[in-house]
């Protein structure tokens, strides 16, 4: 029976090199190494010949979220830096892509840095663009309680969107562990060449691989993609201080699955499905558990998945996946739907049994991080000798390092 208490999060770390840890990627996305795990068997290769070791009949699953030019510096007259990072819209409208579309002025939870000192009074941010003034406002507005705060932003001219403004004076938000400022060429590298929905903070960095090479290549193997949307939030950093994983609270995330997806998915169940990254396997599990919750509790409000949901009641886990996938569709049908747009808080850990899922393609995790109890809730302890294996091969790790294809061991 499994017992979250068991698990204690000193048992999830490894000592990694600083010297490992990626802060530029490679010149070329697909040039980087490729560990394989497959039943505790390693080898390496270069990502671009990843199509030589998926099974030809595979369905790949990306993530195509887009990082926004999240993170705000603001200059006061005294010379003072403030750093505003914006985390999720409050109004007038709290769904992300609305948000982005705002006109005029949008509210949004944000992160300060500096807030001592911006006691008061009205933050601006100038660019010019093709001869153009734009400025953007910020007012504080209050602390929120959980440690950020709410800004309310306006601009000019007013009829530019949020996602203009932001694109105009917001910079790339690189991860705390990229320990340089952000370039220009990050604007193109912290992004995957497929990414078409804004709303992340960070990168799906298991995606920054692919090529349009790797592409064709994959598709001569008859090897088929779908995508799902996770905006990914400042959470996917945050450390797990908890002794055990009982007392770490995960954090919520918008997903997006278009119906033509979900069909897919239940058309090709007997196909070997990976996930390219954490967020695309969140995801992924998060549809089932969706489909569980119409099943069980009815349709009458679009359920969310928290975080111990697979962990708390035995009868859930005799619903078969056909079956909550279909409640999905049956779901959209009834509503109108083309789209499912849900929030999940799934937590992933060892004891889990995946129930979409034959493998992942992601990249190296922090130790003591729920991404990387996820690698172990697939392969086992064997994540321990992958970690080793890297790490003494000279593998580059996080977020611009190289990339690990893992076969799901723990059916």
């Amino acid at each position: 029976m499994f017992d979250p208490d068991a698990i204690r999060i000193a048992d999830y770390n490894y000592q990694l090199p600083a010297e490992l840890i990626a802060q530029f990627p490679l010149p070329d996305r697909d040039a980087s190494k490729l560990l394989i795990c497959s039943n505790g068997v390693l080898s390496q290769d270069i990502f671009s010949n990843i199509d030589h070791h998926l099974p030809a009949n595979s369905l790949l699953v990306f993530n195509d979220t887009k990082v926004v030019r999240a993170r705000l510096i603001f200059t006061k007259s005294t010379g003072a830096l403030i750093e505003i990072f914006c985390l999720e819209p409050m109004a007038p409208a709290n769904e992300i892509q609305a948000a982005f579309h705002q006109q005029s002025g949008s509210t949004w939870k944000c992160l300060v840095g500096n807030l001592k000192r911006w006691k008061s009074g009205l933050l601006v941010h100038e660019c010019t663009q093709d001869g153009s003034q734009h400025q953007l406002f910020a007012t504080y507005a209050g602390a929120n309680g959980d440690g950020s705060h709410t800004i309310e932003f306006h601009w000019t001219p007013p009829e530019r969107t949020f996602s203009e403004i932001l694109e105009l004076t917001g910079l790339i938000p690189l991860p705390p562990y990229i320990r340089r400022p952000a370039e220009s060429s990050d604007t193109e590298r912290y992004q995957t060449i497929y990414a078409s929905h804004e709303g992340s903070v960070a990168a799906p960095t298991a995606g920054l691989h692919f090529t349009g090479s790797v592409f064709k290549k994959l598709a001569q193997k008859g090897i088929i993609s779908g995508k799902v949307t996770l905006h990914v939030g400042v959470g996917t950093f945050k450390p797990v201080t908890a002794e055990q994983i009982t007392g770490h609270v995960m954090h919520h995330e918008k997903i997006v699955v278009t119906k033509e997806t979900i069909f897919w998915l239940l058309n090709n169940l007997k196909r070997p499905v990976f996930a390219v990254g954490t967020t695309s396997a969140r995801t992924l599990e998060s549809l089932y558990w969706l489909g569980v919750k119409l099943i069980r509790h009815g349709e009458g409000q679009v359920p969310v998945v928290s975080q111990w949901d697979p962990y708390v009641d035995n009868d859930l886990k005799i619903i078969e996946t056909e079956r909550s996938l279909e409640a999905l569709l049956r779901f959209l049908d009834t509503r109108r739907l083309q789209e499912f747009t849900g929030e999940t808080q799934l937590m992933i850990v060892p004891g889990y049994r995946f129930r979409l899922l034959s493998g992942l393609i992601t990249n190296f995790h922090m130790p003591q991080s729920t991404l990387l109890l996820l690698v172990a809730a697939m392969v086992g302890e064997d994540w321990k000798d992958a970690y080793a294996f890297a790490i003494s091969n000279g593998f580059r790790f996080l977020s611009y390092g190289d990339s690990c294809l893992f076969f799901n061991t723990m059916k």
